[in-house]
């Protein structure tokens, strides 16, 4: 399994991305619950947010944020890379 940290930088249309955030925020609790999503959260300046997946490459994580509610709205940027974790609890 590899390691990504992706980046979501939110698009101009708050009110859309607001409309949209309780379903993500849902598909990644549910991916929390099968160890897809190791952490999750916006930025504090609300510009964006930072979640770290496992997944077995980075095709099978394309297909994981494809189907992300936020990815069919259009409501944010995602910049994707992979992430060799060194050190840390999670490891």
């Amino acid at each position: 399994m590899a390691r990504f940290a992706v980046e979501l930088v939110f698009g101009p249309d708050r009110e859309k991305r607001l409309a949209v955030r309780p379903e993500h925020r849902e598909y990644i609790a549910s991916l929390v619950e099968k160890g897809v999503v190791l952490a999750s959260g916006p930025y504090a300046d609300d510009t964006g947010a930072l979640i770290v997946y496992e997944a077995a490459d980075e095709a099978s994580l394309k297909e994981i944020i494809a189907a992300d509610p936020y990815t069919p709205a259009n409501v944010a940027e995602w910049r994707i890379r992979e992430w060799n974790a060194l050190m840390g609890s999670w490891l």
